[in-house]
């Protein structure tokens, strides 16, 4: 910090002598240059110092606490937003409104006794002007008796912890489905009824982070086979590290309602990092209110994730309005659902934090240090008690059900090869149908591997008629389609005979018999009008979809 040589210099005679005031020293110098030695020389009385502390009011020794709390510095946005501010005043309004003995603020206590000065500092994670105290008091002050507790906000009241939320190893089967679904080249938005435990763009840029997809959301696949392929605490270590570390997850930007907008940049790693070193430093395993951690978070550390204050320069507006959220004013909206989405988002998902909430299903209210917390910090595989053990089921219609905690790396490998179903609670539901294994060969899979890595997913027998008819259809393709067609069905030939020589031709497909006719789709409302030109009425009796231009 700047000692009180550089912080005293740049002020004038008039403050020197306010100084002396407020310590008790008398100062007859007339000159500045000869005053500000005498007043260095007093200002370093240790006793004098601890007895001036002493005297001050309530208010000021916090704001006095709160600095010394933070290496004797905050920024000065932070400060005078909290403590008041040290108002402009020029020499000779300042000698007629005499703040020194009618201080506005906390800030202003402690301005007029130099105990506090104001200066850009050169320190991470940029420049910015900071409230400081002086090196030579720094040195030498103890903490005000009655200082505030070292934790942030309160332990969780037990209607707040009504409903618990325990880790899981979850995110390892989403990021499993989707790494699936996007080799088999399924966009997120046809994977919706997948079960998902934590929203679709978030595991995006999980995946992404963790180097497990491209810039092109497609599977890495050497990365990938190893991944699917470890143990699940291992995979779980990997996904958590790679959150941690990442700029590339950006917290702000998968907030839900919001939309950052515009071309202002912010470090995720700043906040997330800090947000990390609170929560270690809170009881070990105690359930903590998040509503209280948030505003004790918002008072004591609200530019958390902005440095030097600056609460304008972000365009973040609510999905559902035009109107941003600038100002310190909309604190909560923002930086308060940081807090709330990390802690409820990233830091349970991964498995650092179990959640409790005051009615199931609705929002959590408290948190706790996983059993986990401490390993997955550390980068080091936790005690996961999840194991792949479980099997698949194949039917004899060509579905199949693989269990949620079925082996990683051979669902990946099965999903490859079938039509995706709804998934539910238990697993994941699939069929083999000839367009799902024409896709899978078009990815240079045969079937004969689908059966390889069924039989080892299934501990009863495959059956066999199934397998006889994969054997058919990669000897001969499919054998069988079932689709929906639309017919026209007539009295006689000669209708269809003359329909064959109108301007209705184009629209007729397949001849099933005389008096009988598929219709292209999309095109029974302009057969049913030609016939009405050619002398015949006809009834559509089905939904007509919008007709293709002529």
């Amino acid at each position: 910090m700047p000692d009180l040589q550089n912080t005293l210099q740049s002020y004038d005679l008039g403050f020197l002598r306010m100084i002396a005031g407020l310590w008790g020293i008398e100062l007859s110098e007339p000159d500045f240059h000869k005053a500000l030695p005498l007043i260095l020389d007093a200002l370093q009385d240790a006793e004098i110092l601890q007895e001036l502390i002493d005297t001050l009011p309530a208010p000021a020794q916090d704001a006095l606490a709160e600095l010394m709390e933070n290496e004797g510095r905050l920024p000065w946005s932070t400060f005078t937003r909290k403590y008041g501010q040290v108002r402009s005043l020029g020499p000779g309004r300042r000698d007629r409104e005499r703040p020194d003995l009618n201080p506005a603020s906390p800030a202003e206590v402690l301005w007029y006794r130099a105990l506090i000065g104001r200066a850009f500092l050169n320190l991470p994670p940029e420049p910015q002007e900071f409230a400081f105290i002086p090196d030579e008091f720094l040195a030498v002050l103890t903490l005000p008796s009655g200082s505030r507790s070292q934790f942030l906000g309160r332990p969780a009241s037990p209607g707040e912890t009504v409903h618990p939320l325990s880790v899981s190893s979850r995110v390892l089967d989403d990021a499993c489905t989707l790494l699936a679904g996007l080799r088999c080249g399924y966009s997120p938005e046809e994977m919706v009824e997948q079960g998902w435990s934590l929203p679709l763009p978030d595991l995006i840029q999980l995946l992404t982070a963790a180097n497990l997809l491209d810039a092109n959301l497609l599977p890495q696949p050497d990365a990938v086979r190893e991944f699917l392929g470890a143990p699940r605490a291992a995979g779980l270590a990997q996904l958590a590290q790679a959150w941690l570390s990442s700029r590339h997850f950006n917290e702000m930007h998968l907030l839900p309602g919001l939309v950052c907008e515009g071309g202002w940049s912010n470090d995720p790693l700043l906040a997330r990092n800090q947000i990390m070193a609170w929560i270690s430093s809170l009881p070990e395993g105690a359930w903590w209110s998040l509503p209280a951690f948030i505003a004790a978070i918002h008072e004591h550390h609200p530019d958390f994730q902005r440095p030097g204050g600056d609460y304008d320069s972000w365009f973040i507006r609510r999905q559902d309005s035009e109107g941003y959220l600038r100002g310190f004013s909309c604190w909560e909206e923002v930086d308060g659902a940081l807090l709330r989405y990390i802690i409820s988002g990233p830091l349970h998902w991964l498995g650092f934090l179990d959640l409790a909430a005051p009615a199931a299903e609705g929002p959590a209210t408290a948190f706790r240090t996983s059993a986990w917390f401490a390993d997955l910090w550390l980068g080091k595989a936790p005690a996961v008690d999840e194991t792949e053990d479980s099997h698949a089921h194949v039917n004899m219609d060509g579905t199949f059900f693989i269990h949620r905690k079925a082996p990683r790396a051979l669902r990946y490998q099965a999903a490859r090869f079938a039509q995706w179903l709804p998934a539910n609670e238990g697993g994941y539901n699939f069929r083999i149908t000839p367009t799902s294994l024409e896709a899978a060969r078009g990815h240079g899979l045969r079937s004969t591997q689908l059966v390889q890595v069924l039989k080892r997913l299934c501990e009863d027998p495959l059956p066999p008629l199934l397998l006889r008819a994969i054997e058919r259809w990669e000897e001969t393709g499919a054998q069988a389609r079932i689709e929906a067609v639309t017919l026209l069905r007539v009295n006689s030939p000669e209708i269809l005979a003359e329909l064959s020589k109108s301007r209705a031709a184009r629209y007729l497909g397949e001849s099933l018999s005389p008096t009988l006719v598929i219709v292209r789709p999309g095109f029974a409302d302009k057969v049913s009008r030609v016939l009405a030109e050619i002398g015949y009425l006809a009834d559509v009796v089905i939904e007509p979809k919008s007709a293709a231009s002529d």
